[in-house]
């Protein structure tokens, strides 16, 4: 993969759009620009779980400003991420495809335990090095996200359905804070926390971290108030929820450090804070610079200095579920084969459909630890289901629909959301599969393939179509396949004279 010694990511929160902009020097990065947009898309999500069409303008409005900043910038060198609101948003796919057209690069929804894990990435690198187990706890503006890590790793990731938009909007309505609605707000923050507070309190930490706007605003507003020298205390946020019932709304002008734009969402982040002090016993909590943006830094860093979290995720995969490592590797390299002719010319190192294949290749027999009849289904499921670090939705969404596709009919993933790209990727999968059937190293024939847009060609030799009887039926039940969902595979056995000629040609 090409070098790239300035890297970008941007963040589309629930309540604000970040990006950010890093140098890197010496495995390090160095911020370098970074731009804010206090969209707020989670409070455009309607009851039917929709964003409203003014709350997209907005959006598209502050990515047009990213787009405009990262001109120029080479695809693998920025990721852009979306999370809890485009999770549950019934109306993401449409509103990512104009997302994508104006920001200029692709969007990647990433699960909450993902965001979780690039969440601790952020915070831990911008905390000193050490061997104390962290406890991070993020608020954001439609989930909580909840770490206990050591050093880079995250031990335990959790993301919970809360968020300082979401509460503000549901227990304090047009800003209105009275005790009732308060402590409505911190026991059901509390209920969404019990799950995951044995297994927390059972592994412990040494210290305790918030990240995230929520965690700044309310240190700044603790600070500015005198209720803690630093950080935050419980007995600080018990002094603001005081104040807060006091003044009866989020009001700047009469909370001193409390900034307008963070007004409006002020309660239910506090809510959810107090909740979190409370069910995890904590009395004090460090504030962090580091965040999710920070995290999908380090995190892409990593992928163009191979140190792709994705490929440590396969392989951890494929030890889970018993994958026979030298089948996979077998399929892996004429799959990738199939794929280059397919492509001449084109960059291997930077070709994100080649990696896909290539995971694809290495993971479709992971159903087989399952059931061996149709394992290729039991694969999908895994890999549309299991929380897989590193990867996007998108990604594993793409991955699984290949996997389930690399054998049997195709006409069931027809209507998939297949892209012209897939059906390469499909092509090389289900053709390597199926000479490689015996599972073993024999000596592969000459192989020629082609492709246009009405679907694909292949020459064999002539000779090992007839000393492989099985496989050379099955090429044959392969060109139905194809027909079903309206492509052509057209299979050609070549003399051996002529095999002879294209091998000394190339």
């Amino acid at each position: 993969m090409a070098r790239h010694d300035t890297l970008a990511a941007v963040d589309l929160g629930s309540n604000s759009f970040h990006l950010q902009i890093g140098r890197v020097v010496d495995g390090q990065i160095y911020p370098l620009d970074a731009v804010r947009e206090v969209v707020r898309i989670g409070g455009g999500l309607t009851a039917e779980k929709r964003i409203d069409r003014t709350t997209q303008a907005a959006a598209l409005e502050a990515l047009a400003k990213f787009g405009e900043r990262l001109r120029g910038f080479p695809r693998p060198a920025v990721r852009a991420v979306g999370t809890n609101t485009l999770r549950v948003a019934k109306n993401a796919p449409q509103f990512l495809r104009e997302a994508r057209a104006t920001l200029g690069f692709p969007i990647e929804v990433i699960s909450g335990r993902e965001e979780a894990r690039l969440i601790y990435l952020g915070v831990a690198h911008s905390l000193p090095i050490s061997a104390q187990r962290r406890l991070v706890v993020d608020i954001g503006g439609g989930s909580t996200e909840c770490i206990i890590g050591t050093g880079f790793e995250p031990l335990l990731t959790e993301s919970l359905y809360m968020g300082c938009v979401s509460f503000s909007l549901k227990y304090f309505p047009e800003g209105k804070v009275d005790k009732p609605r308060m402590k409505a707000a911190e026991l059901a923050a509390r209920q969404e926390l019990a799950a995951l507070v044995q297994d927390y309190r059972q592994a412990g930490w040494d210290e305790a971290v918030a990240s995230s706007g929520t965690a700044r605003a309310i240190e700044n507003i603790l600070r500015e108030n005198e209720f803690a020298a630093e950080g935050i205390t419980r007995e600080g946020l018990d002094r603001l929820r005081t104040l807060l019932l006091k003044t009866e709304e989020a009001d700047p002008d009469r909370i001193a450090g409390l900034r307008p734009n963070r007004a409006p969402v002020l309660p239910g982040g506090l809510a959810i804070l107090i909740a979190a002090f409370d069910a995890l016993g904590l009395e004090t909590m460090k504030v962090s610079e580091g965040a999710l943006r920070h995290g999908v830094l380090y995190d892409l860093l990593g992928r163009v200095q191979h140190r792709d979290m994705r490929e440590a995720t396969v392989a951890q995969f494929m030890r889970r579920y018993h994958v026979d490592t030298a089948q996979a590797e077998r399929v892996k390299a004429l799959s990738l084969k199939i794929y280059d002719a397919l492509s001449p010319g084109a960059d291997r190192d930077d070709d994100p459909d080649r990696l896909m294949l290539e995971w694809a290749a290495r993971l479709a027999e992971a159903g087989l630890s399952i059931a061996h009849a149709a394992y290729h289904k039991h694969s999908a499921y895994v890999l549309s289901n299991a929380d897989m670090p590193g990867f996007s939705r998108m990604e594993q969404a793409r991955l699984a629909r290949i996997v389930v596709a690399h054998r049997g009919k195709l006409r069931k993933v027809q209507d998939a959301g297949f892209e012209g790209a897939d059906w390469k990727l499909v092509f090389a999968l289900r053709l390597a599969s199926l000479i490689l059937r015996s599972r073993t190293d024999a000596k592969l024939p000459f192989l020629r393939v082609a492709a246009d847009a009405g679907g694909f060609a292949i020459d064999l030799p002539q000779s090992w179509l007839d000393d492989n009887p099985l496989s050379a039926d099955a090429l044959d039940a392969e060109a139905g396949h194809w027909k079903a969902v309206d492509m052509k595979l057209e299979v050609s056995g070549l003399s051996d004279k002529k095999v002879s000629v294209l091998k000394q040609v190339r």
